[in-house]
């Protein structure tokens, strides 16, 4: 009878361990594959979270700060009028625009990036932008950088795309009002094409003419005229505008022109409706240039990410007829824009380990918060577009996650920047208590009553604060260990620049407050 017993007990263990392993199993299905609820679909602008308003109102100011030009309504006290006669030895008017970061320079591959991704913003934030009133400020700065852009394209097949010479430029430490040096100019043409320059900017004026259509009807038909004439200079002289041009390498050297003809198509296809539009991006030109299945990161040199949310919402909200190549086409977008966001949630089983121990993801040492902040808006957007469409939730290798998952995610990188973070310190400058104090910046580094003229060095090597207030700036962000150097001559870490405002401005708009998303952003 003992061995007996002793054999029941065996099967008795034996059968509860499979009852226990079965039940695990039950429950981990379960947990890939339950049904999610869709969230309400958020009404008109809610609660305002105050401190992304506080933020979002630091961040518009960078725009003033980097403006050159003729400053009407100066709001910047230690800015003033410069680069007036830029572009006038080659008969145009390029005075407008803004320096790209912390020199004089005016790059128009960046800038165009800049506009593009500011009226992205406007486009999906708009409402929440006006309840917080910084709606004006964002159009006022996105048409600073338009001006200049439709001035920059005097004809047809020529596109102005530097102002400035950087290397005479960075032997030089002064404030923008007593530039005296040379600044030349360089432009693309049909002989010296520049394909991805031309088409960014074709998409910046395309997104631009859709902001402006309520506002200033005939200003919203020129933008719209010249982002199709600078598209088609793009798609038909094609070339890319670093290797045509060798010496811009050191500085926005570009990976490829494809990613730009698809985004500008992109853009020209919501701002006009054109099905052909559609068509250059989902059949004729997806499969060789899409990259379909493949997560990126978006930057102003690659718009790969970009282009495949912004064509999702055609997916979730487009009721308007297409054929079956470009819907397969569409699916494709979204199916890629899908692994963007499985890449960025960080229990994904495809997450992204590139993170520092804070949490912040991170690509590269240089300008390290680019990627975060950049991912980060797309993810509020794709999380938008769920929550507005009903959709409930996205699926990363068979795990389910929801619209608040993404924007979850998105909070927690402007959480960092805002001073979440080991160091403790506010990487937007101007916001809270302790932020950088030595920007590599030349105007908020010199104080307003010197006149330098190009050597003003003492100021880039001084230990003391910024005389300057440069209110807005994102500085380039911490390195890998979460650590940060506040140096002026650290340009790696302490450098601002537009583009990333752009994104910042855009992420910390869809977190201010709750509203549906546009259902089209063609409303014309």
């Amino acid at each position: 009878m003992g061995k007996y017993s002793k054999g029941w007990c065996g099967w008795l263990i034996v059968i509860c361990i499979a009852a226990l392993v079965v039940a695990a199993a039950v429950i981990a299905v379960r947990k890939k594959s339950h049904h999610v609820e869709p969230a309400p679909v958020p009404g008109p602008p809610g609660a305002v979270t105050q401190k992304y308003a506080d933020a979002l109102a630091v961040a518009v100011q960078f725009f003033d700060v980097q403006k050159a030009g003729k400053l009407d309504n100066n709001k910047i006290s230690w800015r003033g009028d410069s680069a007036l006669l830029d572009g006038k030895d080659a008969g145009v008017d390029l005075s407008k625009g803004m320096y790209d970061a912390g020199d004089h320079m005016k790059f128009g591959f960046p800038m165009a990036f800049t506009a593009t991704v500011l009226a992205w913003s406007i486009l999906e934030y708009g409402d929440q932008m006006a309840a917080v009133k910084q709606l004006e400020s964002a159009q006022a700065s996105l048409k600073w950088i338009t001006d200049y852009l439709v001035n920059a394209h005097p004809k047809e097949n020529v596109l102005y795309i530097q102002v400035g010479d950087p290397q005479a430029d960075h032997k030089c430490w002064e404030r923008p009002e007593d530039m005296k040096e040379n600044r030349p100019v360089i432009q693309v043409n049909k002989t010296t094409p520049g394909t991805e320059v031309a088409a960014e900017t074709a998409a910046a004026l395309a997104a631009a003419s859709m902001v402006f259509r309520t506002v200033d009807s005939e200003y919203s038909d020129l933008l719209l005229r010249h982002a199709q004439q600078l598209f088609t200079f793009a798609d038909t002289y094609t070339g890319s505008y670093s290797v045509n041009i060798p010496e811009l390498q050191t500085y926005y050297n570009s990976t490829g022109y494809h990613d730009e003809l698809l985004w500008a198509a992109t853009w020209l296809y919501h701002a006009t409706g054109d099905q052909s539009f559609l068509s250059y991006v989902t059949v004729q030109n997806g499969k060789l240039y899409a990259d379909w299945g493949r997560p990126t990161w978006f930057s102003w040199d690659d718009k790969r990410a970009g282009t495949q949310v912004l064509l999702s919402r055609l997916n979730f909200f487009s009721s308007k007829k297409s054929s079956n190549a470009e819907n397969l086409g569409i699916q494709m977008y979204r199916k890629t824009a899908e692994s963007v966001m499985c890449g960025l949630l960080p229990s994904s089983p495809t997450a992204t380990s590139s993170r520092t121990d804070g949490g912040l993801v991170w690509i590269d040492e240089w300008n390290s918060l680019q990627h975060p902040v950049a991912a980060s808006f797309l993810a509020v957007v794709y999380s938008d577009y769920m929550l507005t469409s009903r959709t409930a939730s996205v699926q990363c290798n068979g795990e389910s996650y929801t619209p608040m998952d993404l924007r979850n995610f998105a909070i927690s990188q402007v959480d960092y920047i805002l001073g979440d973070n080991p160091t403790k310190m506010s990487y937007l400058v101007g916001y809270g208590d302790n932020y950088p104090q030595q920007v590599h910046h030349r105007g908020a580094s010199i104080p307003a009553d010197q006149s330098t003229g190009c050597e003003g060095w003492k100021w880039l090597s001084s230990t003391d604060p910024n005389p300057n207030v440069a209110v807005g700036a994102l500085v380039g962000g911490p390195f890998k260990n979460d650590s940060f150097i506040d140096l002026r001559n650290n340009s790696m870490q302490t450098e601002p620049c537009t583009y990333n405002s752009a994104a910042l401005v855009g992420l910390l708009s869809g977190l201010v407050t709750t509203s549906s998303i546009p259902l089209t952003l063609n409303s014309g």
